[in-house]
């Protein structure tokens, strides 16, 4: 305790930063563990497509890059922090959620198809 108590005197700046990098370094290690296991899950691969999915994340699960799908789609890359779901997508063309859905299915047997993309 008393080896705490002479940095935090001495070396305050220099604790703090360490400590915050520390934290850091943590969120993403934590972060990193939490993608690993979620998407290695096998309930996540191949999902039914919902409403509530982005194209990233239907990219994702059915393990095709983000920008082919949006490219077969038709779909401009996302704006900064906008990652629009199926509903608004679908809205937007003015379709029902139903009619996207099929041609994102079309989309994905399409490039699955054309063989890998990575």
């Amino acid at each position: 305790m008393k080896r705490a108590a002479i940095l935090w005197r001495e070396h305050r700046v220099l604790l703090l930063a360490f400590l915050a990098a520390s934290a850091l370094a943590l969120f993403f290690a934590a972060r990193f563990a939490f993608y690993v296991i979620y998407w290695s899950a096998p309930e996540h691969r191949d999902q039914p497509i919902e409403t509530w999915m982005t194209i990233g994340y239907i990219a994702r699960s059915y393990d095709l890059p983000r920008e082919a799908l949006a490219d077969a789609l038709g779909v401009g890359p996302p704006g900064s922090g906008r990652r629009p779901t199926v509903e608004q997508l679908a809205r937007d063309r003015g379709m029902t959620p139903e009619e996207f859905r099929a041609e994102i299915e079309q989309a994905i047997a399409k490039l699955r198809e054309s063989g890998p993309h990575r």
